[in-house]
This record gives C-alpha cells, structure tokens and sequence, in this order.
C-alpha cells in the first residue's frame, strides 16, 4: 500500500524548496555579477617574463648610459604592472571560487535550518486541524457537547473552527429535538394503546360481561384507534414535508381556502372570509393541510360564539393567507411554543389534539419556500399569517383576476369581533381594523 505524505511533510518540503530555490538563484546571481566585474579589469600578458629583465629591475647590475638606464626603467615599469594584474587576476579567481564554495555550504546549512523551522511552524499551523479532526472523531450522537473553542487572530483556520462548532451546535439541537419528538410521539402512541388494553382489560375481567359492556369496549377501542390513526397520519404528513416538496401545481390560496370553507360546519362560530386571488406553486395536498389545520387550530382553541377571520391577497412578490379566531388570552412569550411538535399551552390541553398541527404548518411553509408568523390578539385569541412566494404571472396557470392590469390591489384582512354570547358584551357593529399584536413569533424557513 503506498504511503502518501502528511499535509506536514508537504508543507515542511515546499517551505524548504522554495527556500532552497531562492537561496541558489541568490548565490547564482552574486556569483555572475562578481565575475562579470573581474572580467571588465584589463588582463594580464601570458609571456613569462625575460630572468635578465627581472634581474636588472632587482637592480643587480645597471647601465651606465643614460638612456638604456632610460630604457631599463620604462621595461622594468611595464614588467611591474603586468606582475600587478597577474597577482589581481589569480587572487580573484581564487575570492570567486572561494565565493561559491562558501556560498553552496552556508546555503546547504541554513537549508536544513528552515526545514528544520518550517516543520515546526507547519505543525502550529496545523494544530487547530489536528483539534478538528479530535473532535469530529469524539463527536458522537450521543455526545455532541465537545467545542473547539479556538482562540486567537481570526484567520482562516479560526473560522473553519468556529463553523465546525456552529455545525455541532445545529446538530446537538436536531439530535435533541428528535430525541424530544420520538419521545412524544411514543407517549402520543401509548396513549390509545393503554386506553385499548384497560377497556379490554376491564371487560375480561368480569366472568360474563354483558351484550352492552361489550359493545362499550367496541366503542372504546373504535375511538383510540381513530385517535391513533390520526395521530399516525399526522406524523406521515410531517415526515413527508420534511423529505422536500416534490409536487409544484399552479394553485390559488383563494380556491384552497374557499373548498376547505365548504366542507366545513360553523360549529355555532362566526365565519368571517374575504378571499382575494393568491397564486402560487406548490403541492395541492400539503397547502390543504396547511389551510385545513389553521381551521381546525382556529375552531378547536376557540370560545363558545367566537369568531374565525379567514382572508387571502397577494402583493408583488407574495401571496398571503392569515386567519384570526377568537380564544383564551394567550401569554405574549408563549407564543414560540406553538410552532413545535407536541406542544400544547396549558390552558389549551383540555382539548383534544396532538400538538401537530401549527408544527406541520410551520413545515409546510418553509418546504414552499415561505415564513409564518403568529401574534396574539389583546382581548384573546391568536393571528396567524403565512408568506408564501407568489407565482409570476407569466408562469404557470391562469393568470389571477385583479382591479388593476399588472397590480393587484392588496385586500384588508379583517380581524375577529369581540366574541359574541358572553354576557356584558356590547354586540357587534361591524368588522374593525386589525389590532395591534402584542407579540409576534417569526418561523424562519427550516
């Protein structure tokens, strides 16, 4: 099996390579210019000189004319000179070759030196690395809970490792989510089955139970296995939305709203609709759910002669449905709480219900590409609104009837009356403007 180099190997011997580069093309250029100067000095005459010429400069013996002695001096003067450069010229070659030896030693040392240094700054470097890959080796689903927590310049590395801890930190909180939701669910499970086998249990401990007994723990069984079912095909619903939205149908919020209006009773509510076109692509059955359980949301949680507002628009680039019912005064910081699996405030767990329904609406909405935002209505209840990307008119489907060619006029939602039946409570006279929330939760898309 070949062995590769470690990225500290690699790193280590490009430091040193590049080092050792620049060190030769450093001595090379020296090397050149210094032996380039020597060149420009005049050369010396490669004729050995003549001993008796040498012998007479030494002064053993000179002339007695004036003129040879002339004669003498200016042959003594040149011989002299040409000794000069002779000298110059051999004790440079000897620099230069000295120059290059000296050079190639200092630069095989200081070599070693650097790739001695950058074997140690590459494992500096490296170390947040080497903390990376510790802690994504002890990272587990079960223990999520090591960070880096790395300190010092915000560099490259230091960014690498805060994501890393930003990425554990998203997955501590999936993890314990679905711990939390598989709990529940469980509990949400056992529930029927535990009314099953007492309605059972109970009916079989009698030696002769009764033709009516029996039917009773038909009845009761009917019933808990209904709630099972339901509760089974919510938990479908939301495991399908969070695969991903497969389905992408030109649809209006409008027409949607309107037939889950239709196959639906007032239940001594009041219904209140002003549907305006609102069109957008998206998967029929997951945005009927969506209007479907905001209904049901709206209807269950309600108070006797309350009211449910229902209205859809459009602007430029959004398609909006809202829906504001009447209720029980709910606490501003609570409001967060409604959009999570299995959760029921406490004075809403006296109706029946899984806690799934403004879960699955948070889904559907952010596997079509929207927001949805609740807020509480001052004088109780809850107001829901759902964004949702609108269809481009030159998409697919019809285009939608508006007032104004190009510009469709957004509609007013209205907001729910005071409930009626209550005794003190003035009748009332007509739809007013929407309140002002108290406190408003933003879904961000998931």
């Amino acid at each position: 099996m070949t062995r590769h180099l470690s990225a500290r190997s690699r790193l280590t011997l490009l430091y040193t390579s590049l080092f050792a580069a620049g060190g030769i093309v450093l001595v090379t250029v020296t090397y050149l210019l210094l032996a380039n100067n020597l060149r420009k000095t005049a050369p010396a005459s490669t004729t050995p000189p003549d001993p008796q010429l040498v012998a007479l400069c030494n002064g053993s013996s000179l002339p007695n004319n004036p003129t040879e002695l002339r004669d003498l001096k200016a042959k003594c003067a040149s011989l002299y000179a040409n000794a000069v450069r002779a000298g110059a010229h051999a004790q440079g070659q000897t620099s230069l070759h000295n120059l290059l030896l000296y050079s190639l030693i200092t630069l095989g040392a200081v070599t070693v030196l650097a790739a001695i240094a950058g074997w140690l700054v590459a494992g500096r470097i490296l170390r947040p690395v080497h903390q990376l890959t510790a802690a994504a080796r002890a990272a587990s689903e079960q223990d999520l809970t090591h960070r880096l927590a790395l300190r010092g310049r915000h560099d490259e590395l230091r960014e690498l490792a805060d994501t890393f801890d930003e990425m554990l930190d998203r997955l501590d909180r999936a993890f314990a989510s679905q711990r939390q939701f598989i709990a529940n669910a469980s509990h949400e499970l056992r529930t029927p089955l535990t009314v099953m086998r007492t309605s059972v249990d109970v009916v079989l401990a009698k030696p002769a139970p009764t033709p009516d007994e029996l039917v009773g723990m038909g009845i009761e069984v009917r019933m808990a296995v209904d709630r099972a079912e339901l509760l089974i095909d919510a938990l479908l619903t939301l495991a399908r939305v969070e695969r991903g939205r497969s389905v992408s149908d030109p649809l209006d919020l409008a027409a949607i709203a309107e037939d889950a209006l239709d196959r639906r009773t007032a239940n001594g509510l009041v219904i209140r609709e002003m549907l305006k076109s609102g069109p957008v692509v998206g998967d029929g059955v997951l945005l009927e759910r969506l209007v479907g359980n905001l209904l049901d949301n709206a209807e269950q949680y309600n108070v006797p002669g309350g009211s449910i507002a229902i209205s859809t628009a459009a602007t430029d680039d959004t398609a909006v449905l809202r829906v504001v019912n009447t209720g029980p005064v709910i606490p501003p910081d609570q409001v967060d709480r409604l959009f999570l699996p299995f959760t029921r405030l406490d004075d809403r767990t006296r109706h029946d219900g899984f806690g799934l329904g403004l879960a699955l609406v948070s889904s559907i909405t952010a596997a079509h590409g929207g927001t949805v935002s609740a807020a509480t209505v001052p004088t109780g209840g809850l107001d829901v609104t759902v964004y949702l990307p609108r269809r481009p008119s030159g998409g697919l489907g019809p285009p939608e009837p508006t007032g104004m060619p190009g510009s469709p006029e957004p509609a007013e939602i209205p907001s729910p009356p005071e409930p009626t039946g209550t005794p003190g409570s003035p009748e009332p006279t007509g739809i007013p403007s929407p309140p002002e929330p108290t406190a408003e939760a933003r879904v961000a898309q998931k």
